[in-house]
């Protein structure tokens, strides 16, 4: 495992050779293993100076890299070793290089990855009783490692926290009948009234609270009391929660006093409609926020879009067809109301531009790719996040201080489905959020759990998963 201290006081320093992959997905790596000696075969330098070039996050994170190695090499030469702020090495290793025959079985090409596990052997013969562990993202590589005989591990320092165990926004409580009653009197009861188990409650968290009968209630940390939830007395843009986690997922989207709202679930929970209809509600209904945008990043993340023909619109259009869908059911006669208060038909309807055109064209909806919000500030709007499963860490941050007066931000996404190819469902920008945030009054999370697309779609999700 990543950043790990050395044995005992005193204790021998370990050696951890890093792959490319490991400072592509996360930079900082060449800061994360404390006093051991971390290295870099020469190879890697080749790959990170093939990426510097281009304006996606691998482009920045290598460039980043090559600038954080020259600001060290101020020390003194980088192939003999210079120190760490926490007391351990760099060393960027040139000579196993010269050796490679010699050091990798016959059968093994001369590509980049059996390169680096050459310098990984070369490095075990010469200080063998050294422990050389190499740190990579490429499960390939890890099995090419251990078939050596040499100690292979993930990068897992941003490994924030195992997916059983993260935050789900609700929990149950049996209470007594009194208890109930009270709050069914009241509206209200302080915290202390019931046994919510070992782990604290949290800001917004749903309780459902039960006896004979139940009640929802939601954590008030201001007055460390359970306020009942009430039932919903109208629609939300045509939208009745289905169940009970969709109803949790209505009452922070709806509440402007949370700015960021973290949906979690598996597809067909209903996370990215509901978002949206709470959007289309608060923007053309309610008139709080000025704008509804909406983003997705392009699978894979960074993808030149250039590389397709026709307007940036057409461009997009493969990624943003879900985010389509869901605003033509949203928006199709009979599926909501209508954003300035006529009526209409779907996003093919006759009688001049559709529904959806119309919003785009007088700047009420934005639909873009992730790619386009570096840099921007972007106030007043109701933003959605999709698909935030996609992001890293950074990239949600860099999102979350995009958000300027007056924004809500919602980000949804499926950990489990992670199509990044340096992320999983422990690393990514949307398991970060969660656990960042749930301490934080400033926003709310649930994760939804039955899926409502459809009988066939959740029973395909249950056993094709077993």
């Amino acid at each position: 495992m990543a950043r790990k201290k050395a044995n005992g006081k005193g204790g021998d320093r370990k050696v951890y050779l890093l792959d490319t992959s490991v400072l592509l997905h996360s930079p900082e790596a060449i800061f994360s293993f404390r006093e051991n000696d971390v290295v870099l075969p020469l190879v890697v330098l080749d790959e990170l100076d093939n990426f510097k070039k281009g304006s996606t996050e691998l482009n920045r994170n290598a460039r980043w890299v090559i600038n954080q190695l020259d600001e060290l090499r101020g020390q003194g030469p980088v192939n003999e070793g210079v120190t760490l702020p926490d007391g351990g090495s760099l060393r960027v290793d040139i000579g196993q290089l010269r050796k490679l025959d010699t050091l990798i079985p016959p059968g093994f090409a001369h590509n980049v990855d059996n390169r680096i596990l050459a310098t990984a052997l070369g490095i075990k013969s010469e200080s063998p009783e050294r422990k050389v562990v190499i740190v990579t993202k490429d499960i390939n590589m890890r099995v090419k490692a251990e078939a050596l005989g040499l100690s292979a591990e993930d990068y897992r320092h941003d490994q924030i926290v195992e997916l059983s165990e993260m935050y789900s926004g609700h929990r149950e409580v049996v209470t007594s009948e009194e208890v109930l009653q009270d709050l069914y009197e009241y509206k209200s009861i302080p915290v202390d009234a019931v046994d919510p188990g070992p782990v604290p409650l949290t800001p917004h968290e749903f309780v459902m609270l039960r006896a004979s009968g139940g009640a929802i209630t939601r954590y008030d940390s201001a007055s460390h009391s359970l306020q009942q939830v009430r039932e919903m007395r109208h629609d939300i843009w045509g939208l009745r929660p289905l169940n009970r986690e969709q109803r949790y997922a209505l009452e922070i989207l709806l509440d402007d006093n949370i700015p960021l709202v973290t949906l979690a679930g598996k597809a067909g929970t209903g996370k990215t409609i509901l978002a949206i209809a709470v959007g289309l509600h608060k923007v053309c209904q309610e008139k709080i926020y000025r704008k509804l945008a909406i983003y997705r990043p392009v699978i894979p993340m960074g993808r030149d879009l250039g590389y397709l023909p026709g307007t940036e619109q057409e461009k997009l259009s493969p990624w943003m067809q879900p985010i389509f869908d869901n605003l033509e059911y949203l928006l199709s006669e009979g599926g909501g109301p209508s954003p300035n208060g006529g009526g209409g038909g779907g996003r093919k309807g006759g009688g001049g531009a559709s529904r959806i055109d119309y919003l785009q064209e007088t700047n009420v909806l934005d639909i873009r790719a992730l790619a386009y919000i570096r840099g921007r500030s972007l106030p007043q709007q109701f933003i959605i996040v999709d698909e935030a499963q996609n992001l890293t860490p950074h990239e949600a941050k860099t999102i979350i201080t995009r958000a300027g007066q007056g924004t809500k931000l919602v980000f949804t996404g499926d950990p489990y489905q992670i199509d990044h190819p340096y992320l999983d469902s422990t690393s990514n920008g949307l398991t970060h959020i969660v656990e960042k945030f749930k301490d934080h009054s400033i926003a709310a999370h649930v994760t939804l759990v039955k899926g409502e697309r459809s009988p066939l779609a959740e029973i395909a999700s249950q056993i094709m998963e077993n």
